[in-house]
């Protein structure tokens, strides 16, 4: 462990490490911030690149931190210990638990999907166009993670993935869910080469969710919190589904929306195996 223990809150690390909160700073050292046991734990799990480890040992919560900032440090990370006043102007959560990551950011194209498709099922992906709220992204990657997708595309992005909120509202399977970048023309066209069912998701669909066959290869598609797709997804999908609506709300909020179809999809294959 690196023995130089931060104490001031005017340290360039401490102010690197703030600044990394805001999006032109991840951009430009193409680092971002991951705080918190579970996320660390599944980030080096999932060998994502850690440049520094900054820890407050007072604030930690269990027992096993120890072992993980061993691993951490193992792969060749730095280890910074910090005062607990230090440490809470670093973090960006209400109740810290003491270990927050820098991390390397990796940015995947669809090419790169292509050679990571299944060969012995059929693809299941998602696709999640300018998805606002970094909140409703951290969670479709979650809902992503739970039913084993096999890769999340974010087309034409309106909020970064490493914004520290993606990271916190995914629980770390921004590490497990393999994310890729690109333009919903890129997609849309990649998509209909591959032979991979498009489904779009809107309310305004006549079939429901479960009266359509998504047991093949499927690409789930899901729009903006506030119009949800756009007009080129609506045209160029192959198929338009929704979810029955009984009460007053119209819509459902797209990361719960994302979550009931994709459900959905597991349970017509596990049907059908």
């Amino acid at each position: 462990m690196n023995h130089e223990i931060l104490t001031s809150l005017q340290n360039p690390r401490v102010k690197h490490l703030v600044r990394l909160r805001e999006r032109r700073e991840r951009d430009d050292t193409q680092t971002f911030l991951i705080e918190g046991y579970r996320e660390l734990l599944r980030a080096i799990d999932a060998n994502q690149p850690l440049e520094a480890l900054y820890v407050c040992p007072s604030l930690f919560l269990g027992t096993n931190e120890q072992e993980l900032i061993q691993r951490i440090s193992s792969q060749g990370a730095a280890v910074y210990p910090c005062h607990e006043t230090v440490f809470r102007k670093i973090s960006y959560r209400d109740r810290p638990d003491g270990l927050v990551a820098v991390g390397k950011q990796r940015h995947r194209t669809l090419d790169e999907l292509q050679k990571l498709l299944p060969k012995k099922e059929p693809p299941f992906l998602v696709v999640a166009e300018a998805i606002e709220k970094p909140g409703n992204l951290g969670t479709i990657l979650r809902s992503s993670d739970a039913v084993a997708i096999h890769g999340l595309i974010v087309c034409d992005q309106c909020t970064d993935i490493y914004n520290p909120n993606v990271v916190r509202a995914s629980v770390g399977t921004l590490f497990t869910v393999p994310v890729f970048e690109a333009t919903s023309a890129q997609t849309l066209q990649w998509l209909k080469a591959q032979g991979i069912l498009i489904v779009a998701a809107t309310p305004a669909a006549t079939h429901e969710f479960t009266q359509v066959d998504l047991s093949g290869p499927v690409a789930i598609a899901v729009g903006t919190e506030q119009v949800g797709l756009s007009e080129a997804w609506m045209q160029e999908a192959d198929i338009q589904v929704r979810i029955p609506m009984c009460g007053v709300a119209d819509s459902l909020n797209v990361a719960t929306a994302t979550t009931v179809l994709l459900y959905e999809v597991l349970r017509q294959r596990r049907n059908k195996s």
